[in-house]
């Protein structure tokens, strides 16, 4: 039976987590039907992965929260399909703050239907051009697109599939020697909220995302050059997000930074009383700081500046050194 340990964040602990702003001294041992127990013991193996800092991402060092801006290049995105130029937006989001920009040109909210590539390419391509002077990831599960988005000047690969939409993908990205954020996703976009189940959320993304590790490092991507991303929203119920929420710095475990893609999620709305998505930035806000409690890296957004707002006091109240 596969045991689990995660990191407790402390403010004075003992041990930086994954090299960063967090820190901790014990962990939570986590194993299937059994209750939590803390624990003072950490193997040095262990302890080691935990404590590793993470390497840059597309040029980025992860010494500190880092803002990626989203850039939906689609007419039917569930908070902002259609309503900007995905050029122009992207430069805005680059003013306001943005360390890096994600640009998609398929939608994968819940119900959404296939993009050809051909269309998908094309959305994406101009803005890409237009805004690779700072770091560009490309959201796409397929290989042709990410081919061709390397090609106008993205530097990362972020496949909300983790490489099992399209086994092809990881070879583009073991050739480009680039960054990629694998995802868990329980099922396609199309049917994804259909009754998700799980028999422990929690430990089952987990050990799906080892295994999308694993595979990724077999087809030739260090494992320096991987993200991880727990997927809140893709095939998990509000109960399943929270879950992975209370506990995410149990990913820490797996050796890779961690990427947190809440922003505008309807359980935000639900819970917060926002039926508008475009209402949900507090909210957001709110599970980002949580999460940045427990050392995750990085955050991909739709509100920026008020992201980074929040972040600025978060880190002041929390550094002792600050005027």
């Amino acid at each position: 039976m596969n045991v689990y340990a995660r990191p407790i964040p402390l403010p004075h602990g003992r041990y930086p987590l994954a090299g960063g702003w967090t820190r901790f001294s014990q962990v939570e041992i986590l194993e299937r039907g059994k209750p939590p127990r803390i624990s003072d013991d950490i193997p040095p193996d262990l302890l080691d992965r935990l404590t590793a800092r993470r390497p840059a991402v597309a040029g980025l060092p992860l010494d500190r929260p880092r803002v990626m801006g989203i850039v939906n290049a689609t007419p039917d995105s569930f908070s902002d399909g259609g309503r900007y130029d995905a050029a122009s937006h992207g430069a805005d989001l680059i003013r306001d703050g943005a360390d890096i920009l994600d640009i998609g040109g398929e939608s994968t909210r819940p119900g959404a239907a296939e993009v050809p590539a051909t269309e998908e390419t094309a959305r994406i391509v101009p803005a890409i051009q237009a805004l690779a002077h700072i770091p560009v990831s490309v959201d796409t599960r397929k290989a042709a697109v990410a081919r061709a988005a390397l090609k106008a000047g993205a530097a990362m690969v972020n496949d909300v599939s983790g490489f099992d939409f399209d086994p092809a993908l990881a070879q583009v990205v073991a050739d480009a020697r680039v960054p990629v954020c694998l995802m868990h996703a329980q099922g396609l976009p199309a049917t994804m909220q259909d009754d998700p189940r799980y028999d422990d959320v929690l430990l089952d993304v987990y050990d799906a995302l080892e295994a999308r590790i694993r595979r990724a490092e077999a087809a030739g991507i260090p494992r320096a050059r991987i993200v991880v991303d727990p997927g809140i929203g893709f095939g998990k119920t509000q109960a399943h997000n929270l879950a992975i929420l209370r506990r995410i710095s149990l990913y820490h475990g797996l050796g890779c930074a961690i990427l947190l893609g809440v922003s505008r999620k309807r359980f935000i709305g639900t819970i917060g009383g926002a039926d508008d998505p475009a209402d949900r930035s507090p909210g957001t806000l709110a599970l980002t700081l949580a999460a940045v409690a427990q050392g995750v890296q990085i955050h991909r957004v739709h509100d920026v500046r008020g992201l980074i707002q929040g972040l600025r006091l978060w880190q002041a109240v929390n550094n002792e050194k600050a005027d």
